[in-house]
């Protein structure tokens, strides 16, 4: 996580999705200009995935962003 303002929250955010990812790295990053993080999923096999987080709408809570990789992690089993 980078420049998302908030140490405290990176650490449960971090804490939060950590062993949930089954192999996948997560990045997000946060922006001066607005209230938009930028998640990136990369995987095995070169998956890829990004989503905008957006703060306004709560997506910045830590079990909100579990939650957003959740409903990718179904899809990805196999």
């Amino acid at each position: 996580m980078q420049n998302t303002g908030d140490s405290d929250l990176k650490a449960d955010v971090v804490a939060s999705i950590c062993g949930s990812a089954w192999g996948l790295r997560v990045s997000i990053i946060g922006s001066q200009a607005n209230d938009r993080w930028e998640m990136k999923i990369i995987g095995p096999n070169a998956f890829e995935w990004s989503y905008t987080l957006e703060g306004s709408s709560g997506q910045h809570r830590p079990e909100m962003i579990r939650a957003v990789i959740g409903q990718l992690l179904p899809l990805r089993k196999e």
